[in-house]
């Protein structure tokens, strides 16, 4: 419990990696690697400028991590206030840690560790146990951004610090379910960015492919931009001579697909052959109605697509997995 806590205008969370261990806690510092930008001090004090920074310095990146990774070592320098609260759930301890932000940023290119160059001095609190939390906090503050503003449950995480909510009940079948519920989402929702951002087009008709390969079936992507709507085509045997033949549209894509371009795969199979549409998003009515009259088309949306990538995902190729990092864990389930 943490008797005296000021009234922040805004509490944020950061993650910082393992091997940090106690070091921002004693010293007394919460930190940001990015370890190629050298010292802010020489980028503008600009969301763009810093976009341009990550553009130069990390030019294998996707534009949309590069996008994101400004926002976060922007909002790290020039958003944070001093006097805002910060929240660090400690991985060595499994503990959650209160802290004042007490300076602006500072720079440190001897740290022994990479992630510890770009600081804000911190005054510590205190810390709890996770487990004194409530369940939606815990979610919250297990947000999968490095930096991120603690909006929806401060109340209830402030509460909890200084002593005065309510205990923390055993969830109810209900809670577990929603618990698991929210989990799952938050998983779907993290694949589905990974798939649209971490690839581009081509390379996302590679996945598709992966995925058939690793469901079983010789799979080649064809030809980008001269396919004649078909992006993949698979089947059993190695030559392709065996029947089922499987002609794969993909869409990387959140847009709702209609009727018409579930048509225009279809008109490029044969009566003998099966179509299959991938996209990110979702089916219009009409294009769920064609999939009924027509037994030889399936299609995939983007939650279908995540339970595919989850079920075989041991056996897609290393590219995927360094794109889409993902690890088993066990959820509560409803007894």
């Amino acid at each position: 419990m943490i008797a005296k806590i000021p009234e922040f205008e805004n509490v944020w969370g950061i993650h910082m990696p393992t091997e940090c261990g106690r070091q921002a806690l004693d010293e007394g510092f919460v930190s940001l690697g990015w370890t190629e930008l050298g010292d802010p001090a020489r980028i503008e004090p600009t969301r763009d400028a810093m976009k341009a920074a990550m553009e130069t310095h990390y030019p294998d990146a996707k534009p949309g991590a590069q996008r994101l990774w400004a926002g976060i070592v922007h909002r790290f320098l020039h958003v944070l206030k001093i006097g805002d609260g910060i929240v660090y759930p400690s991985k060595h301890d499994r503990m959650l840690n209160l802290g004042v932000i007490d300076s602006s940023y500072t720079y440190h290119p001897q740290a022994p560790i990479e992630q510890l160059e770009i600081r804000r001095r911190v005054r510590w609190l205190g810390a709890l146990e996770r487990t004194a939390f409530p369940q939606t906090t815990l979610n919250e503050v297990g947000s999968a951004l490095t930096l991120f503003q603690v909006a929806n449950n401060t109340d209830a995480l402030l509460e909890t610090f200084r002593g005065t909510s309510e205990d923390v009940a055993p969830p109810e079948e209900e809670d577990v379910e929603l618990i698991s519920e929210s989990v799952v989402e938050g998983t779907d929702d993290y694949v589905l960015k990974k798939l649209k951002t971490a690839f581009n087009p081509q390379e996302f008709e590679q996945v598709c492919a992966h995925l058939l390969e690793a469901m079983g079936y010789h799979a080649r992507a064809t030809k980008y931009s001269h396919d004649g709507g078909v992006d993949v085509i698979a089947h059993k045997d190695e030559l392709g001579f065996e029947p089922p033949i499987i002609k794969v549209q993909c869409k990387q894509t959140f847009s709702t697909i209609g009727r018409p371009d579930v048509q225009k795969l279809d008109g490029a199979i044969a009566a003998s052959e099966f179509g299959l549409f991938i996209t990110l998003g979702h089916y219009s009515s009409e294009a769920s109605v064609y999939e009924q009259m027509k037994p030889n088309i399936r299609l995939i949306d983007g939650r279908g697509l995540t339970q595919m990538i989850y079920e075989h995902y041991s056996r897609l190729p290393s590219s995927v997995h360094r794109a889409i990092p993902l690890r088993t864990i066990l959820l509560p389930a409803p007894g």
